[in-house]
């Protein structure tokens, strides 16, 4: 269903947007991958070799002119613009108190502005196919707030804001737009947390464990197959938070 696609992943050298790439491949789609600085030749060799092709462009989606470069270069390489995962994203935590007026701006640039960059960019290529799907990473934070994350938290709760109005918006054109909110998932990040602060998060977690980040990108993978599904936000959790 996703052969010979086009799907572009923000902040895709690493983590999560590096597991994107590679399920999607898998899927049979082209990928179009993005970084601020560079893409390692051994990630696009590993998604070469499912028969795929891939196009590498660098830049900062933050500002409006390098998301405009991502979204159109893809569109001139590959003939379309069939999903969009917005996955980069940055932390700068600190307590509310102690936080600088930079810490907050960027978080909110990265995660938040960047997000909108890309999709205003991105949803006049799909509205003109009359189709495609975007798919916003946000984070269970987003849902619950969290202590010494107040910037991350606003741009992740801004991100299923917009997410739902860009569902209402474009819905009636068959574009999808849904949220994905991840618990902890094991990536570089939580590798440099102590044993003693895994433990107590992992207590925090009905299933006990941290999630893979194949959990998310399989996520995405089902939202971006399934055409009747918009304006909502997945929780890949482990149960953390359990909406009713």
């Amino acid at each position: 269903m996703l052969k010979n696609q086009t799907v572009v992943i923000t902040g895709s050298s690493r983590g999560i947007g590096r597991g994107l790439a590679l399920e999607f491949a898998k899927q049979g789609a082209n990928i179009v991958l993005n970084a601020r600085k560079e893409i390692d030749q051994e990630l696009i060799s590993e998604i070469e070799s499912y028969g795929v092709k891939t196009h590498v462009v660098l830049g900062d989606i933050q500002y409006f002119e390098e998301a405009k470069k991502l979204i159109t270069e893809a569109k001139e390489v590959f003939g379309s613009v069939d999903v969009l995962i917005n996955n980069a994203g940055i932390t700068r935590d600190m307590l509310l108190m102690r936080m600088k007026e930079e810490e907050f701006d960027s978080v909110i640039n990265v995660n938040l502005k960047g997000t909108f960059n890309t999709i205003q960019h991105a949803s006049s290529i799909m509205l003109k196919q009359k189709s495609g799907t975007i798919i916003n990473m946000s984070s269970v934070v987003g849902l619950t707030g969290n202590a010494g994350q107040a910037n991350y938290a606003a741009s992740k709760a801004g991100v299923i804001g917009l997410t739902k109005s860009v569902a209402r918006e474009l819905s009636s054109r068959g574009i999808t737009c849904n949220a994905i909110a991840p618990g902890f998932i094991e990536t570089d990040m939580t590798d440099v947390l102590s044993d003693k602060v895994k433990e107590a998060t992992i207590a925090q977690i009905p299933l006990k464990k941290l999630g893979q980040v194949e959990d998310i990108a399989r996520a995405a993978v089902f939202l971006a197959t399934n055409k009747y599904i918009t304006g909502q936000v997945i929780n890949v959790d482990g149960g953390m938070v359990m909406n009713g």
